[in-house]
């Protein structure tokens, strides 16, 4: 068990071989929880495993640009700490594994810009509250993973950090905003990652990146010191936002989840503690499936609803009770309304004031009769109270159906996305990009929050997994929706699939940029 030398790298043919020692490591894509095994019979060392997976960054991660703020030093040290720990013959639910935390989360002594140049030096003196529940169980932070610009897009990229690539293609995104957790668990850079999800941005990089991820139930996971830089990390909780893991197998996700969640301890959780209630079912055949394949606002690539059918076959086939009946679920065209016009009003709020007049006169542009998903947007940019208190009263109404639905059924499976991982694109205005879907343009707002609103709005929990590949090899997700508080139930389906139709499959890692002409 010989440690990587923190010198290593001083010439190219230093990294070369080390490039040959990753490929064949046994240590490459383990899960957190054979890490944990494997640490606790004293096969491999919390330092070796740091030491490595920090060779493997240095080594690739210029391709991808994952983990720009690393935190190396402090991590050497913490895996020195978790092996005293470990050698006394105590442990940790994970007790020196690897991971990386999304850039917007604050960690002592580490900036937190949310790629904002105007906060690249803002430096939080204390750790969000579910850092500080990983490093509790002994989890060794390597760094933060990228993002775009105030968590605002689908793809990671930024002034201040750059562009995160997608593993599997250099010239496609790896998604947003928690794109560069994904990549970088993708590429074997870590065992687990935190990330954030309010418009799908842990969903989406998932299934382009071919991992797991899981938006917990609503308020699951305190959000303190998930907050805006600079501004004081106060036990507020959000109505669409949450946190939540991401990892590549379910298994991991479920014993990240017991670490993190729970009430805040400085609000809720004086006089409150969590507990979940088990999975409804620990075989497939025993669920009760609605495949929902299609949405009434948007289209679907054939590509991703096609292996969306090919799972329900094979799910019908293990003998569990399958639906295509789509009119069976809540309005999903009501939820998606409702949920983009309250993710606007949140980003309108924001706003500086000066522009307010602006969106009032984008918003009345609009006919009171059009109701695309552009007219609620720019509705909800200057939602009124009354109007923000109609919509909750809406969105009340929708959780009820909700909690009636799965009477009858105990999960939603549906697309994670419209397509597989697309070409970087970068252009300005974001309202005016396009997405194509089968050819045919369409608008990147719609095409990227259709499918995450269901779950969002109503606060349910939603777990993405790997299901197949396209004709490219690029990685396709399934999102598996369940009720409230059901998240045992939503990742218990995930190591399901995983254990019977197969799981996370590593990306070809080659070195060098490669050519992204579109």
């Amino acid at each position: 068990m010989a440690s990587v030398a923190a010198g290593c790298f001083s010439s190219a043919i230093a990294a070369q071989k080390i490039k040959q020692e990753i490929a064949l490591s046994e240590w490459d894509y383990r899960s957190a929880g054979d890490l944990v095994a494997a640490l606790r019979k004293r096969r491999v060392s919390a330092l070796e495993l740091i030491d490595y997976a920090i060779a493997r960054i240095e080594a690739l991660d210029s391709r991808i640009n994952a983990v720009p703020v690393r935190d190396f030093e402090r991590a050497r040290a913490a895996a020195r700490a978790a092996d005293a720990t470990l050698a006394r013959g105590e442990t940790g639910a994970l007790l020196g594994v690897p991971v990386t935390v999304k850039e917007s989360f604050n960690i002592s002594g580490l900036p937190t810009c949310w790629g904002d140049p105007r906060f690249k030096h803002f430096t939080p003196k204390e750790d969000a509250v579910a850092v500080s529940r990983l490093k509790k169980a002994g989890a060794v932070i390597l760094g933060k993973t990228n993002v775009p610009q105030w968590l605002s897009d689908w793809q990671s990229y930024n002034s201040v950090y750059g562009t995160t690539n997608n593993p599997f293609d250099p010239c496609r995104t790896p998604g947003g905003s928690s794109g560069g957790s994904a990549a970088a668990l993708a590429a074997g850079f870590c065992a687990l990652s935190l990330g954030s999800d309010m418009g799908g941005s842990m969903r989406e990089p998932a299934h382009y990146c071919g991992i797991y991820a899981h938006k917990p139930t609503a308020g699951l996971v305190p959000r303190r010191g998930h907050s805006h830089p600079g501004t004081a990390p106060l036990p507020v909780e959000h109505d669409l936002a949450v946190i939540g893991p991401m990892a590549r197998s379910a298994a991991d996700l479920a014993l990240a989840l017991d670490v993190i969640a729970g009430p805040d301890e400085m609000s809720a959780g004086v006089g409150y503690r969590l507990a979940l209630p088990p999975p409804r079912h620990d075989r497939l055949n025993d669920f009760r499936i609605l495949i929902v394949n299609a949405h009434p606002l948007g289209p679907t690539s054939r590509v991703v609803s096609d292996a969306l059918a090919r799972l329900a076959e094979r799910l019908a086939k293990s003998g569990a009770s399958v639906s295509d009946k789509r009119a069976l679920a809540p309005d999903l065209a009501q939820a998606t309304r409702l949920h983009a016009r309250l993710l606007s009003a949140y980003w309108g709020a924001g706003l500086p004031f000066a522009g307010y007049e602006k969106l009032f006169r984008d918003a009345a542009a609009f006919s009171t009769r059009d109701h695309s998903l552009a007219a609620e947007r720019a509705r909800g940019a200057v939602l009124s109270f009354r109007e923000w208190r109609g919509a909750e009263a809406e969105r009340a109404q929708l959780q009820h159906k909700w909690r009636e639905f799965f009477r009858d059924f105990d999960v939603v499976l549906c697309p994670a996305a419209p397509t597989t991982a697309f070409l970087h694109d970068h252009s300005t205005p974001l309202e005016a990009r396009r997405v194509k879907i089968d050819g045919k343009l369409y608008s990147y707002l719609d095409a990227h929050t259709i499918w995450a609103a269901p779950a969002t709005i109503a606060g349910l929990p939603a777990t993405v997994a790997p299901i197949d590949h396209d004709g490219y090899g690029l990685p396709i997700g399934a999102q598996i929706i369940g009720p409230f508080l059901d998240d045992r139930t939503t990742i218990e389906i995930a190591a399901l699939l995983e254990r019977d139709f197969g799981g996370f499959t590593p990306p070809a890692m080659r070195s060098g940029q490669g050519s992204c002409a579109k």
